[in-house]
Order: C-alpha cells, then sequence, then structure tokens
C-alpha cells in the first residue's frame, strides 16, 4: 500500500511529499526542500520513525526552493538526484539563484544523477507513477502521475485556483498553458494535485474554476 506525506518546507513554503510503501519501506522524496536544521531533523526523524529506505530524489524542477535540501540528502541517504536534464543548468547554477533572492550561505552546484524524460516509469515496491514532461515553468519541468491511486504531484505547473510564474530564466508563459491543458487537464477529473505549494486540488475543479485556463 502506497502512503504519501507532506512537508512544508523553507520561507517559501515549499511542499516536499515523501511516498512509501507500507510493506516494503521503499521510499521516495519529491522536492526536498529542507533548507533549514529543524526542517532537516523533521525529515529524518520521519523517516527514522517510519523504517524507510529512500531510495530516489524525484524533482520537478530545479528551483532552489524545491531542492534546498537534495545535496543533504543524497549524502546522508545516498539517493540519487533524479530530474530533467532540460532543468542541469538551474541545478548547477543554485549559488547564482540563491543570490538573486537574497538568501545567505554557501550553496553548492546540484548535479542531476539520472535524467528523467517523458513516459519513464518509476517504482515503488508495485506501484508505479508516470514521468510527465510539463515544461514552461521551468525548461525541465516534470508530474509524477499515480493511475492506481489518483493523483498527480505537479510541482509549480499547477495549483489550486493558478498556474507557476514564468517570469523566472527559461519560463514561458504560452508553454507553461499548454503543458497543463495538453498533460494534466486530460487526467481523470477527480485526480488529486499535489502541488508545489499551497493546498491540494484536483484536477476536475481547475477544469471549470482556474481562472488562467478558461
Amino acid at each position: 500500500m502506497l502512503r504519501l506525506k507532506t512537508f512544508e518546507f523553507n520561507p517559501f513554503g515549499e511542499v516536499t511529499v515523501v511516498l512509501y510503501d507500507a510493506l516494503s519501506r521503499h521510499a521516495i522524496v519529491v522536492d526536498p526542500g529542507m533548507l533549514f536544521d529543524s526542517e532537516r531533523r523533521a525529515f529524518d526523524d520521519f523517516i527514522a520513525s517510519e523504517h524507510l529506505q529512500l531510495l530516489k530524489l524525484l524533482h520537478t524542477h530545479l528551483h532552489l526552493d524545491h531542492c534546498f535540501g537534495s545535496a543533504y540528502l543524497r549524502a546522508k541517504y545516498g539517493a540519487p538526484v533524479c530530474a530533467s536534464a532540460a532543468d542541469a543548468e538551474l541545478g548547477l547554477s543554485l549559488g547564482q539563484q540563491c543570490r538573486r533572492f537574497g538568501l545567505p550561505g554557501h550553496f553548492e552546484p546540484l548535479a542531476i544523477d539520472t535524467a528523467l524524460t517523458d513516459g519513464d516509469t518509476i517504482a515503488i515496491a508495485d506501484t508505479r507513477l508516470e514521468v510527465i514532461a510539463v515544461p514552461g515553468h521551468s525548461p525541465g519541468g516534470l508530474a509524477y502521475y499515480c493511475a492506481d491511486y489518483g493523483f498527480v504531484i505537479s510541482g509549480d505547473c499547477l495549483f489550486g485556483g493558478s498556474i507557476g510564474r514564468t517570469d523566472l530564466p527559461g519560463g514561458d508563459y504560452a508553454t507553461l498553458v499548454d503543458s497543463i491543458r495538453c498533460r494534466l487537464l486530460t487526467l481523470p477529473d477527480e485526480t488529486l494535485v499535489v502541488a508545489g505549494h499551497g493546498n491540494a486540488t484536483n484536477i476536475g475543479a481547475e477544469k471549470e474554476y482556474n481562472p488562467y485556463l478558461r
């Protein structure tokens, strides 16, 4: 049985997702955003309390708030960083991203260990996640769809009543809207959308009410 746990981390209010199998205790993390020691401790305490084996670090994209904790988790748990190669430059420019937002401290470039592409599948025990390319917020934006459990992790592509910003380097409004309409709104209406910020929503509600998608 697949279980889903969310955390809200860092000053940007980023949503980090842990997916794990209740029997095998295998786990993956999507968008590890822990920045502060207290956030790292909260995450580690959860992994320890659930006796989880962390296998992969999946990323919807490599903007700073979604990968603050990636290097820490890779070093601690030996889990590879998985993302689209189209976002490789963003990962390598993590330090510049942080300086652009006025964050103190030194941030090393983040390299991708495993490149993911549209149509790939990620296994967690007997459950599969489908990798869906959703560029526009960033060049290599990805979403992760689980048909068996009826949810999609959308990152900063789609929010409840909104969409991701496109004014950062590599963003493109028309591309983002096309990605959402053609790749996400085609999922079943009841599909839960676990967004990168804010509350969850569902595909049917965004079809009907999202002002950016009318």
